[in-house]
């Protein structure tokens, strides 16, 4: 079953320095199946971010329309949940004030509420630590909590923003492997941003490719839906480097419309491996 469906969605902001119009995503059309996890990569202003926000409902598209179960988006909604790239931890509060802070603006009794977050304290891995202070947690600790005050709003699609970016290698690789039980065990809709390959191809059923700016799908990618993955197989090598050689050619034409101080892109028909 289709959970999200965007189609020809293109997003165009205005400079507030020169007034020029640039276009963010262009003519972006892809669905995501229930249950499945989407992983977006590719250069540095080419649209993840944006395209996520408007998933979220925090902007609306410039044209074309995203759609979540046949319903148009106008707005933001506990149903999609986002985990942002910074830390969105309230720092004067515990670990178990922050995860239930949604809970209590929309209402629930405090006894449910700590149940809830009870609960989701123990998928993540932080049982123990819901009466400790932010900032006595680890970072990867903070991320965790912070997966789990969106978790605990139960969305029925889950947005990732590059959440294990400012990660070193080691601890992303953990947050990963969290990540994967954590999302085996909720089986939540899942549309997450990286920056790495290795990332991806651990996580994702599906990959998706932008061009540099404005960001269209150049290559769709779809993986073994079995975990946990070696990926330094054979065939993970050869996927690694497939997408490794669509960035570098991402990267090169990022470079000459740097040169060329155009925001046209590099724009054509999307190839799909499957």
């Amino acid at each position: 079953m289709m959970l999200l469906a965007c189609d020809g969605v293109t997003k165009t902001f205005t400079d507030p320095v020169s007034g020029t119009r640039v276009e963010a995503v262009r003519d972006l059309t892809f669905s995501v199946r229930q249950e499945e996890f989407v992983c977006i990569i590719g250069a540095n202003g080419c649209g993840k971010t944006t395209l996520l926000h408007m998933i979220a409902g925090f902007e609306r598209p410039t044209r074309g329309t995203i759609r979540v179960r046949g319903e148009e988006i106008d707005g933001p909604s506990p149903e999609r949940g986002m985990v942002f790239q910074e830390l969105s931890l309230f720092p004067w509060k515990t670990v178990a004030e922050n995860v239930e802070f949604g809970l209590k603006v929309q209402g629930w009794n405090r006894k449910r509420r700590r149940e809830i977050t009870d609960e989701y304290l123990r998928i993540v891995g932080l049982g123990e630590l819901g009466g400790a202070r932010v900032h006595e947690l680890s970072g990867g600790m903070q991320k965790k909590a912070a997966i789990a005050r969106t978790l605990v709003m139960d969305p029925e699609l889950l947005l990732m923003d590059e959440p294990f970016g400012a990660m070193d290698e080691q601890t992303r690789a953990q947050l990963d492997s969290e990540l994967l039980r954590i999302w085996e065990h909720r089986r939540k809709t899942v549309v997450f941003v990286t920056h790495s390959i290795e990332e991806a191809l651990m996580l994702a059923d599906r990959i998706l490719v932008l061009t540099p700016g404005p960001g269209t799908i150049g290559l769709e990618m779809r993986l073994d839906g079995s975990r946990p993955r070696d990926t330094f197989s054979p065939d993970m090598i050869d996927l690694r480097g497939r997408l490794s050689s669509e960035l570098a050619v991402d990267r090169g034409a990022e470079a000459r419309n740097t040169v060329r101080k155009s925001a046209s892109g590099r724009i054509g028909p999307s190839r799909s491996i499957p």
